[in-house]
């Protein structure tokens, strides 16, 4: 098992659900945290608490990944002691609406593709070439069952993550030869804030998606992440697949 004390992880999109979970399970190894989100009132408190519990040491900032010059100009501003990123979880992801295409919102579309998409590939960008310089580092995609199975109505969202799975794969490809390890860990169900997101606010109809199973909760996939970066240096975990018990597919769920 690969020690991360003192090490560097970096967490997208860490103000809540996966995100959240994963800043906890890493400050429990003894990591040093680096949180971003758009929500900066949240992960100052995530820090404070990661500070109080764990005696972590945390820096929060505000960071929306889809903008491509506020993501260059966090990077470089970093202060010089958290500079050297072990660890980069592109976590930061939504979806928004469940719309047959033709009746699609552009909005949405345009967030998806520029969050999950673009905002990846922006702060994986940013914070890959330290990475290269220093020998050293690991890059966790969070993705999706959707990137494996196109359901109904998904389209967008699916598409987003089947980029996810092929950029992972096409990083594990450029950086062959380097020391970078690249893994995705790709969830099913999971209870978060996720289907409040893509219904807008609707809080019955989000309910709903959970209704008679067992979902995944966020600290199931923190479990996974960690336990890709906490692999001795020689091992690549490439892909995770996580699913409840109750789900076989994206479509076929079992409801009691």
């Amino acid at each position: 098992m690969l020690s991360l004390k003192d090490k560097i992880v970096f967490i997208t999109g860490a103000s809540a659900g996966i995100g959240e979970a994963t800043a906890r399970a890493f400050a429990a190894e003894g990591a040093r945290i680096l949180l971003c989100a758009r929500r900066i009132e949240r992960i100052e408190k995530l820090g404070r608490a990661l500070e109080s519990e764990h005696k972590s040491a945390v820096h929060a900032f505000r960071l929306d990944v889809r903008d491509q010059a506020a993501v260059d100009r966090a990077i470089a501003g970093l202060p010089a002691e958290w500079r050297a990123i072990e660890v980069l979880i592109n976590n930061a992801g939504l979806s928004r609406g469940l719309d047959k295409l033709p009746h699609g919102l552009l909005s949405d579309w345009e967030e998806m593709i520029d969050t999950n998409v673009k905002g990846l590939l922006y702060v994986t960008r940013a914070v890959l070439p330290g990475m290269i310089e220093r020998g050293r580092g690991h890059i966790i995609n969070i993705g999706s069952l959707a990137g494996y199975e196109v359901y109904p109505a998904g389209n967008v969202y699916c598409a987003t993550k089947f980029a996810v799975r092929a950029l992972s794969k096409g990083l594990r490809l450029d950086l062959n030869g380097t020391p970078i390890r690249v893994s995705e860990v790709a969830p099913g169900m999971v209870e978060t804030e996720f289907s409040l997101v893509r219904f807008h606010g609707d809080a019955e109809r989000a309910g709903k998606v959970y209704q008679g199973l067992t979902p995944l909760g966020p600290d199931d996939i923190a479990d996974a992440v960690v336990w890709c970066a906490t692999r001795p240096l020689h091992v690549n975990v490439s892909e995770v697949v996580v699913m409840p018990t109750a789900q076989a597919s994206t479509t076929l769920v079992h409801r009691r």
